[in-house]
This record gives structure tokens, sequence and C-alpha cells, in this order.
């Protein structure tokens, strides 16, 4: 809970609200074609650099076992431009268009009815977790599934498990897996584990992650290691480090949107007839960016500006950046913490809450988000 904080009256917090809406507003507004052009060239990106990344692990591949000196150089190489291919499909194009930012160019490709992404987890599955639960009750315990992802207590409003002792290496392993913990988030095995799903329910759910699943691993770990015959090892290991690489960054970004210092937590109650200004501010007070210039903003897919994305997840996330000024100075006017920080620096809070929350420990005090109504 940030000191930077005051509660808000009923009049402001209908007027907060009131400002960021026509802030919306004004931004629908003017989209177009520097939208769409910005998107397509994200695909292209996409597109070129996983091309030229496969193309580079095939050569290191093939031609290392001829010139030993091409081995590591162009598998390095190989591996790192797939690795960004991957980040930017992920974040950049795959995140952004299944929020429905792109709907309104009425391209098929970039639909978020019909968009499917390079990860294990399935679109519909992201839609439910993501889109709708994650964002409709942002860092409210028992609604929102991202608290922790059910392996991890992060707040001390959570309650303390002795299992909790091991979620520093179990965080770990989460970090290097990220993709395949997205993809079964949607399952609930805690509710089968407690005998409350049965397994036939269980394996419904399960059958579309898991063709998904095979697709996914089929293309990475079968087909185009064999497109390079006997020389398939460094393939497969290239494509491996790469899928890694984009798990490991997709879990700081995401941890750091939500799991910093001054990030809050929230009970089921507070959004009982939540008007529009309240739940603004509770995705304020819930969320963090990242500063860091704009190629930290391409990398992350824009997700650096969580809160101008919490606030406003259906406008394309390249106008974030032009929109974080007039954010920042609405909170200011409100006495309300815009919260930003280094990469570094937001991150770093996020490790130390995983290792300090391990351990027992009690809830703080946190301030109210509305002013309480006056006595009489």
């Amino acid at each position: 809970m940030s000191k930077h904080n005051r509660p808000l009256s009923q009049d402001e917090l209908q007027r907060f609200g009131a400002e960021l809406d026509a802030l919306r507003a004004r931004t629908v507004a003017t989209l177009g074609a520097r939208d769409a052009r910005y998107i397509r060239r994200a695909v292209a990106a996409v597109r070129w650099s996983g091309a030229l990344g496969r193309i580079a692990l095939f050569a290191g591949a093939v031609g290392g076992a001829f010139v030993p000196a091409l081995l590591w150089p162009l598998c390095v190489l190989g591996t790192a431009l797939l690795a960004l291919s991957k980040i930017l499909e992920n974040m950049t194009v795959g995140h952004n268009v299944i929020h429905g930012q792109y709907d309104w160019m009425g391209d098929p490709q970039l639909h978020s009815r019909s968009y499917e992404w390079d990860i294990v987890a399935t679109s519909e599955n992201w839609k439910k977790t993501h889109n709708f639960r994650h964002h409709t009750y942002t860092n409210v315990r028992g609604l929102d599934d991202d608290i922790g992802y059910g392996l991890l207590r992060i707040f001390p409003e959570q309650r303390w498990k002795p299992f909790y002792l091991l979620q520093p290496p179990i965080a770990v392993v989460f970090c290097l897996l990220f993709e395949w913990g997205v993809a079964i988030q949607d399952l609930r095995l805690g509710r089968w584990l407690a005998g409350k799903m049965s397994f036939r329910q269980l394996r419904a759910q399960f059958a579309p992650v898991g063709r998904k699943m095979g697709r996914q691993v089929l293309k990475d770990y079968v087909l185009f290691p064999a497109l390079a015959g006997p020389w398939f090892l460094p393939v497969l290991l290239g494509n491996l480090a790469a899928n890694m690489l984009r798990s490991i960054w997709t879990y700081v970004v995401i941890f750091c949107g939500h799991f910093t210092a001054d990030a809050e937590t929230f009970p089921k109650d507070c959004v009982r007839n939540e008007s529009r200004g309240h739940w603004y501010l509770r995705q304020l007070r819930g969320s963090s960016n990242i500063s860091g210039g704009a190629l930290v903003d391409v990398l992350t897919g824009d997700l650096s500006h969580q809160i101008e994305h919490h606030f406003f997840p259906d406008i394309p996330a390249n106008r974030y950046s032009e929109m974080a000024a007039e954010v920042r100075e609405i909170c200011a006017r409100y006495g309300q913490h815009y919260n930003t920080g280094s990469l570094f620096k937001q991150f770093s809070q996020v490790a130390w809450r995983i290792v300090r929350h391990a351990f027992p420990s009690r809830p703080r005090r946190v301030r109210a988000l509305v002013e309480a109504p006056a006595a009489g």
C-alpha cells in the first residue's frame, strides 16, 4: 500500500472515472491507419525474425557438422532471433489482438475471434482467465486467479500454508515453464483435487488444451528438428531455449504488472455495486508500470504501461505511451500514486515478495479506496 494514495469521495470518484472515460473516447476517435500500420509491421517483424532465426539454427546445425566454427555462433544467433520472434508474437501481437484491440480493422487475421497464438495455451482459455476474470477482478482475492496462480503466496492477505515454504524454488520452475502454467490455468486443477470436479469434466476441459499442446510440441520439437536430419539436436535445443526465454520474459513482465511493493489486493465485497470510477481506481491501485523507453515498450507489448492497459484493455497498445502523460496527470490531481519504476526495481520488489511471503506474515493496514460516508 502506497502512502501516496488518499481515499476519494463519491463525487471525486465520479469525476475521476469521467476524465478517464473522456481520454478513452478521444483516443478511440483518432484510431486509424497509423495503428493498422503498427500492428502489421509487428506481424512482419514476427515473421522475418522467426524465419531468419530458424534458418540460422539450421545453418548452424548442418553447417556446424562440417565447419565446427559455425555451430555455436549461428545457433546462438538463431535462438536469439527465434526467441525475439516468439516474444513479439506473444506480447506485441497475440496478447493485444486477443484483447480485441484491432477488431475495428475488420481483418480476420487480426481479429480476437479468430486469432490463435503461438504458445501451448489456447486463445479461448486466455480470454476467460485473462480478458474476463483477471481484467474484471484485478487483484481481488478469491476472484482473480492471477494472484499467485494457485502456487505462490505473493501478498500477506493470502492465508499462509506450510507448502509456501517451497515457493522460492517453485517460482523459478514456474518461470521457466510459464507458458505451460498459463495453458492449464483455466482447468482449475485444485477443484478436481478437492473433489469438486469429476475426472470426466476435467478431461472434457483439457481436450482442446491437449490438442493445442500436441500441435505446439509437434511443430517445435519434432517437425522443425526433423528437417535438419541427423543434425536435429541443435535445432531441438534452440527451439527449447527460445520457448524458455519467452516464458522467462513474459513471467517477469506479468509479475511486475501486479506484484510490486505498492500493488494492493482487495476483498471480494469491494466489487459489489462497483461504479466505473471505483473500477478505474481499483485497477490503478493493483497495477504497476515499467519505465524504460520505446525498446521496453515494444518487447513487453506495451505491458510496460500496465496501468493504461488495465484502464483501456481494448485500445491499441501502441497508444498507451502517449496516453500515459495524461493518465499520470489525472492520478496526481486526485492524490493517487502512479506506480512506475525500472524493470530491475520492479522485479526486485516482486522477488522479495516471493521470498518474504513464503514465511508467515501479517496483512498490512490498507487505506480505503473511497471515503467512508459521514455519520448521521
